[in-house]
């Protein structure tokens, strides 16, 4: 049996970044949830691209798990 999974990439708006440091903090702890495949921090735009399982991991839990993190992060419009 193969199952398949289908990952969607959500793209989020950051605040609060200070300094490179923070990219990390982030990518750890948004790459911790269920579902996470791969998290892309862009320091310079403040962006975070997240691949994912929607049905594990849905855009609420990362904005949460951006906000554990210490920042506000919110759905890019594109």
């Amino acid at each position: 049996m193969n199952t398949t999974t289908a990952l969607t990439t959500t793209v989020l708006r950051a605040e609060g970044f200070s300094c490179p440091s923070c990219v990390a903090k982030i990518e750890k702890r948004v790459g911790r949830l269920p579902g996470v495949d791969s998290v892309t921090v862009h320091f310079a735009s403040a962006r975070i691209e997240v691949r994912h399982d929607a049905a594990l991991s849905d855009v609420d839990a990362l904005i949460d798990a951006v906000a554990k993190a210490g920042y506000v992060a919110r759905p890019a419009a594109f």
